[in-house]
């Protein structure tokens, strides 16, 4: 359940004619840029928080600009970012409530501050709901602009650093910063809506609906893309000719903390429709792979460290890959993980160890996501790896998804996401073309 607070404030001719002045100038910032340049794509960079395990990457915000680091959230609805301490902008403004703007489906309501005005606080606004995944909490928060600056790409560099006058963004509270990667300000929703980074972003530069995150595994910084490829990589690799395809499903049900009825999910969801290990079909329920009602299905996650999977899936799977591996003795469990191995056992491989390949099979038997060693197992000391997936418990209304794909088994990986004909474009594991989500050179070439 959600409350809509009524607020009607009148305003003078002066105020409509300074909107109105302002809109135009606006209007005429953003023609300038589109004419001057016009850039195919974008990028940022993605860095892994060693301590939280997070994906994180910075923006260049507001007048005067300053860098925001932002906690990446794949399936989250918008990007929101703390204002009650040091949020100063002179090019800040509210959303109000009636605005096209606002007119999105999800849930929203009209806000009120009884305070002085300042970012996050103003009346007859935009109200949304900033959600921080990590305690599981969100609040209410306004929908508001600002300037923001993004690099450019021709997908092997980036570019000129393009503005984007108006980026809409919502004004989240400092509790809602609890377990946040240190520094980080917010989190930035990279999912299916009108208002996410980017639907906005092709918007403004009018290129193609999509973007494509490459996760590092390393110290290095992977990339994040908004527009086509190319998506090159360090030292010859165009990680977008080689993409294997499978749709995008949406689940009609919302799998946020607070929707409407009817409210369809934001996330990103696929369609495995069984599990392999050694090219061998482990036998599972299946109806646990579909969607009903909401509850089952595959997703894809940055903000779960681990692939999580529902209990009974996760006991086959790993009952059959100790299988697979029955003459290669186990060693005491780490938590979060149950079945783990001394690291000499395994030799090694460009893929990573040398143990059970483990594929995703998707829309027919020839399209499938294989996961390799560096992606299925976990150092979790010098001599203990450990299979580097979590049992998630059984599906509850709370705990919706039979199978979410967390950030680890992402690592290393090129995802495309095309927002228009609603696919999942993959690579599999870059290792085996001898490169790395690290290898995008972040060099300018400007």
């Amino acid at each position: 359940m959600y409350y809509i607070v009524v607020h009607t404030m009148a305003a003078s001719i002066k105020h409509c004619l300074l909107n109105l002045s302002l809109l135009l100038l606006l209007s005429a910032a953003t023609t300038t840029i589109a004419t001057s340049f016009r850039p195919k794509a974008l990028v940022l960079p993605i860095s892994k928080d060693p301590i939280t395990l997070q994906y994180t990457t910075k923006l260049t915000q507001r007048t005067p600009l300053i860098p925001v680091l932002v906690t990446l959230d794949l399936g989250a609805q918008f990007l929101w970012v703390n204002c009650d301490k040091g949020y100063t902008s002179s090019t800040y403004r509210p959303t109000r409530y009636n605005s096209a703007q606002c007119s999105f489906p999800y849930t929203k309501y009209r806000g009120t501050c009884s305070a002085p005005p300042r970012p996050g606080c103003n009346n007859d606004t935009c109200g949304l709901f900033p959600y921080n995944p990590f305690p599981n909490y969100g609040s209410s928060g306004d929908l508001g602009s600002d300037v923001i600056r993004v690099p450019s790409t021709d997908g092997a560099n980036p570019g000129r650093v393009v503005t984007v006058p108006n980026l809409l963004f919502v004004c989240g509270h400092t509790f809602l910063l609890e377990r946040l990667a240190k520094g980080a300000q917010g989190i930035v929703g990279l999912g299916r809506t009108k208002i996410s980074l980017p639907s906005q972003f092709s918007a403004a530069f009018s290129f193609p609906r999509k973007f494509a995150i490459c996760l590092t595994s390393s110290n290095s910084n992977g990339a994040l893309f908004f527009g086509d490829g190319p998506y090159r990589f360090l030292p010859r690799t165009d990680a977008s000719t080689q993409l294997i395809y499978t749709p995008l499903i949406i689940n009609h049900n919302s799998t946020m903390f607070i929707y409407s009825e009817g409210e369809p999910s934001t996330e990103y969801f696929i369609g495995v429709t069984n599990i392999k290990i050694n090219e061998k079909q482990v036998p599972l329920n299946k109806s646990l792979l579909s969607i009903t009602n909401g509850l089952g299905g595959t997703k894809i996650s940055t903000t779960i460290p681990y692939t999580t999977l529902e209990s009974s899936i996760y006991n086959s799977v790993t009952n059959f890959f100790k299988k697979e591996l029955k003459s290669v003795p186990t060693v005491k469990a780490v938590k979060p993980f149950k079945l783990c191995y001394n690291a000499t056992s395994f030799s090694s491989t460009r893929g990573g160890p040398g143990v059970p390949t483990i594929d995703l099979v998707l829309q027919s038997e020839k399209v499938f996501w294989r996961i390799f060693g560096a992606n299925s197992m976990v150092s979790v000391n010098d001599e203990v790896i450990c299979l580097g997936f979590v049992d998630k418990g059984t599906n509850t209304k709370t705990s919706m998804t039979s199978i979410v794909i967390g950030g680890y088994q992402l690592e290393d990986n090129l995802l495309q996401f095309d927002l228009v004909t609603s696919r999942l474009g993959f690579s599999s594991s870059l290792l085996f073309r001898q490169t790395t989500c690290a290898n995008f050179n972040f060099t300018s070439n400007v």
